[in-house]
C-alpha cells in the first residue's frame, strides 16, 4: 500500500505493518495531482489540485494522522495492474 506523508507530501509503500491513516474523500476536478506529478513537489505545486492534497494533508495532520491516501496521487494508474487492484479493493 502506498501512503502520503502529511508533514514531507513523500510517497512511501508499505507491505506490512500498515501505519493508521486517512482517506481523502473528493470530486475530481482540473488538474489533479498525479502519481508522477508527486514523484517532484516543484511540479505538483503547479497544479491547481495541488491545493486540495496540501489542505487534506494539514486536516488529516490536525487529527494526527500522519498518513494519508488520495487516490489520485496513491495510485500509478500507469500500471493497469495496480489500477485494476485498487479499483477492486476499493469496493
Amino acid at each position: 500500500m502506498r501512503l502520503l506523508n502529511t508533514k514531507t507530501l513523500k510517497l512511501e509503500e508499505f507491505y506490512a505493518d500498515i501505519p493508521r491513516y486517512a482517506i481523502l474523500s473528493h470530486t475530481w476536478e482540473k488538474e489533479e495531482v498525479t502519481f508522477q506529478d508527486i514523484q517532484n513537489l516543484q511540479i505538483a505545486r503547479l497544479k491547481v489540485g495541488y491545493a486540495k492534497v496540501w489542505n487534506a494533508c494539514a486536516r488529516a495532520r490536525n487529527h494526527d494522522f500522519e498518513w494519508i491516501w488520495i487516490d489520485s496521487c496513491c495510485i500509478n494508474k500507469e500500471s493497469s495492474a495496480e489500477l485494476s487492484e485498487a479499483i477492486n479493493s476499493m469496493y
